[in-house]
């Protein structure tokens, strides 16, 4: 969501490009259900696996699409939500399945006020580090990969923009160990390197994991939304403690591909979002 509108991709459903919906229309139903329509659509994809979009600067990032840059991300102007226009893209760093791009402020004082996109780029067992300030002359910065690597799927900053936790979405039903998480430092952009890792209590898959201050909200399948306590981050061993769960899958733990799909912490009301493959959509927030 940018400036009232949603934006919309879907995986392998042919010429589905971009669709945008102004969310105020939601404001003034007076007889739902109600069906819409979209007010544009941005045609210059056809499927995509995921979108990202980098709120300080009005540019959405396209990821994983079925598209003739091998699924790299593409850089949308989105500052006028119904006319989004195309701006460049991104070929040589091969298909990302996830990103994150901020306006950084971080430690690396090189990178000031860049727009640093990080990619995680399963299909070649990477993760890749951009400068897209310029979407005409991307810049590599720094690529890395880690032992017993599978699929790097997805990853989040810390708030500080100082660490990186990743999650790889088959290392837990490859190698066989519990839920895996790895932090990277990435003190200086062009030098990442891997800090520590933290194994959780089930062998469930990890999925998605978002930071919001000193917590690590991660979409665990099987094992459900965990709340892990990011505070001592930067030791090299406890680094991250389990505080809280909600197991939408009480059934099992194991490493299979249900129950928890996505997370969305980030609401002032404290509510928590849960997608749930088989369970539907649940909302909570934390007990007292």
């Amino acid at each position: 969501v940018y400036n009232n509108h949603a934006f919309i991709v879907a995986d392998n459903v042919g010429n589905h490009g971009m669709q945008v919906f102004n969310l105020t229309k939601l404001r003034t139903v007076a007889n739902p259900p109600e069906d819409f329509t979209v007010d544009a659509v941005y045609t210059g994809v056809g499927s995509c696996h995921n979108i990202v979009i980098n709120e300080s600067e009005g540019v959405a990032y396209l990821v994983g699409c079925n598209s003739t840059n091998g699924g790299g991300p593409i850089f949308v102007d989105i500052s006028n939500p119904t006319n989004p226009t195309f701006l460049g893209d991104y070929t040589a760093g091969g298909y990302s399945h996830d990103a994150q791009v901020i306006t950084y402020s971080g430690p690396d004082t090189d990178y000031t006020g860049k727009q640093i996109y990080i990619g995680s780029n399963g299909n070649t067992d990477k993760v890749i580090i951009l400068d897209v300030t310029d979407k005409t002359n991307v810049i590599p910065i720094s690529d890395f990969t880690y032992p017993q690597n599978d699929y790097p799927h997805q990853g989040w900053f810390t708030d500080d923009h100082t660490y990186f936790i990743l999650g790889d979405e088959l290392d837990e039903q490859e190698f066989g160990f519990n839920s895996k998480t790895l932090i990277f430092n990435l003190t200086d952009l062009d030098n990442p390197t891997l800090l520590s890792t933290y194994l959780g209590p089930t062998p469930a898959i990890d999925h998605n994991g978002y930071v919001m201050g000193n917590e690590y909200y991660l979409a665990n399948y099987r094992a459900g939304m965990r709340i892990i306590d990011i505070t001592n981050i930067a030791a090299t061993t406890n680094a991250m403690t389990e505080t809280a769960f909600f197991d939408t899958f009480p059934s099992s733990d194991s490493a299979n591909f249900n129950g928890v799909w996505s997370i969305y912490p980030y609401f002032a009301s404290g509510n928590i979002i849960i997608s749930d493959i088989e369970g539907g959509l649940f909302i909570v927030r934390k007990s007292n």
